[in-house]
């Protein structure tokens, strides 16, 4: 089968390889569609250098890329009670940009039959990244005020939707041209950084998620409530382990997120889907070929949405 690897740091090449055998606990999925993530390209680049204990030192400890995928069971394993082959789903699936992927049953769930395949790929880790942060970390309560700063990009449109969807009144901050795309996903209030600045306008917010590296710690803080919290789920792998090495001095108000994707909020996400209550933002697609193009363009840091990659039309 044809798969994106990396076998050294820098950008990863389309191979042939074997097709992964199935055991007793995991569904062998075709891919349809996979998504980028910030942290594809950190795996991809072995950045921050602090973070290769966890990566790899010299090279990357795994060799697939992806994380995110959508398709049709092929086969299911022994152990395996609630899928057949042709079910659609969608869940987290290490070494997703490729033709087949290996799925935990614990980690994958049926699709949402109003969405494509493409839109499916695009929830995993935006998606329960976003919830995390909200309901777990941030303890978000109806009622509360909210600021998604990064608003446009791949978790910060799933995190104003699911905020609506908590019942919080929502404040996103984007650039103008992405002004119009926050207000139509839900947002109460969205602030163009480029005009105001949000940390000196006297607003206070109960919980901040930080899904950009473009603030400090200090100006976040000055935009928080007396018990307000920021939770830090930006793309930069940096502010993140930086964030929970500051975390003793910040009086609990920083609280960097690494999120545990787990069925149950997939299943969450997947009810949210089916209400009408959130819908997966897509910027651009590439093909399985194009991967590398799509990680860099997630790198970039200016996606509207998620990208994702069309493995099987």
């Amino acid at each position: 089968m044809k798969a994106i690897v990396s076998y050294t740091y820098g950008d990863p090449t389309l191979q042939e390889i074997d097709k992964p055998a199935i055991d007793a606990d995991r569904v062998l999925i075709r891919v349809h569609a996979a998504s980028a993530n910030p942290l594809d390209f950190h795996e991809v680049r072995g950045t921050p250098y602090f973070a290769r204990p966890l990566l790899g030192f010299r090279r990357p400890k795994n060799s697939r890329r992806g994380v995110d995928a959508s398709g049709t069971v092929e086969a299911v394993g022994d152990n395996v009670t609630e899928f057949k082959p042709g079910d659609e789903v969608f869940g987290s699936c290490r070494g997703a940009f490729a033709e087949y992927v290996l799925g935990r049953e614990s980690a994958v769930v049926a699709k949402p039959a109003r969405l494509s395949f493409e839109q499916a790929a695009a929830i995993p880790a935006a998606g329960a990244t976003a919830l995390q942060a909200l309901r777990d970390r941030g303890g978000l309560r109806a009622g509360q005020k909210v600021l998604v700063n990064g608003a446009a990009g791949g978790v910060g449109t799933f995190a104003v939707q699911i905020a609506k969807a908590l019942g919080a009144e929502v404040t996103g901050v984007c650039s103008t041209r992405n002004v119009e795309l926050v207000r139509s996903i839900g947002a109460d209030h969205v602030v163009d950084y480029t005009v105001d600045d949000f940390t000196r306008s006297g607003q206070r917010y109960d919980v901040i998620v930080n899904a950009v590296d473009s603030r400090s710690s200090r100006d976040l803080r000055r935009a928080l409530t007396p018990d307000g919290k920021v939770v830090l789920v930006a793309g930069g792998l940096g502010q993140m382990l930086g964030g929970a090495a500051l975390r003793p001095f910040m009086k609990k108000k920083l609280l960097p997120l690494m999120a545990n994707i787990k069925k149950d909020d997939l299943l969450l996400l997947k009810d949210m889907v089916d209400t009408g209550k959130i819908t997966p933002v897509i910027d651009r697609t590439y093909p399985l070929a194009d991967t590398p193009e799509a990680i860099r363009y997630v790198e970039a840091g200016h996606a509207r949405g998620k990208v994702v990659v069309t493995v099987m039309p």
